[in-house]
């Protein structure tokens, strides 16, 4: 299945497959998704745990014990947990988001929806995103899963990014854009 999707290639497409084919087998794909999911948001939401996760500095052992604490603290067990532990046993805990972003493609594909990464300025609403789906869906013609991403950078707007098609309405590009058409105007 990873040769299959490009997006599920290298060590981490190697571990997110093997981690769906036994969370398939087990009859727990949404479980495990739901586990990942909450720790990518623990990923982003914590300077630290970042830190933990990326610096070879810490040992394996150091990296285990902060981990196990951390896993406790969020309620993730069974196999999310125990996969966890796998990545950082092997010295691959670095990966992890690269992981997690592999895992969320093979589930989509088995599901049979899309998967779009959508950037924002801030936070959209539920009201929001359930439009964005909705309109995702009439392009596509499956449910479609968002990554969303929060990117004040962009001013307003988003970038959608679904499968080989991108759009980008950000303010920052047309604001760029209007830079340009002045700058060749005068």
């Amino acid at each position: 299945m990873a040769a299959e999707d490009p997006s599920v290639s290298g060590v981490s497409g190697r571990y997110a497959t093997a981690l769906f084919e036994l969370a398939r087998d087990e009859k727990s794909v949404d479980a495990v998704k739901a586990d990942l999911d909450r720790f990518d948001a623990m990923l982003a939401d914590s300077a630290d745990l970042k830190r933990l996760v990326r610096s070879p500095v810490f040992s394996a052992d150091a990296q285990s014990r902060a981990l196990a604490a951390i896993l406790d603290k969020a309620g993730i067990s069974g196999i999310s947990a125990n996969f966890l532990r796998v990545l950082t046993a092997n010295r691959r805990l670095f990966a992890v988001a690269d992981v997690i972003r592999a895992f969320r493609a093979l589930v989509a594909k088995f599901k049979g929806e899309a998967t779009a990464d959508v950037t924002v300025a801030e936070a959209l609403s539920d009201k929001n995103l359930d439009a964005l789906k909705t309109a995702l869906k009439a392009v596509s013609g499956k449910d479609v899963a968002l990554n969303v991403k929060i990117d004040p950078s962009i001013i307003g707007g988003l970038v959608v990014k679904l499968g080989s098609r991108m759009v980008d309405s950000s303010l920052r590009t047309k604001l760029n854009s209007i830079k340009h058409a002045m700058k060749e105007a005068g």
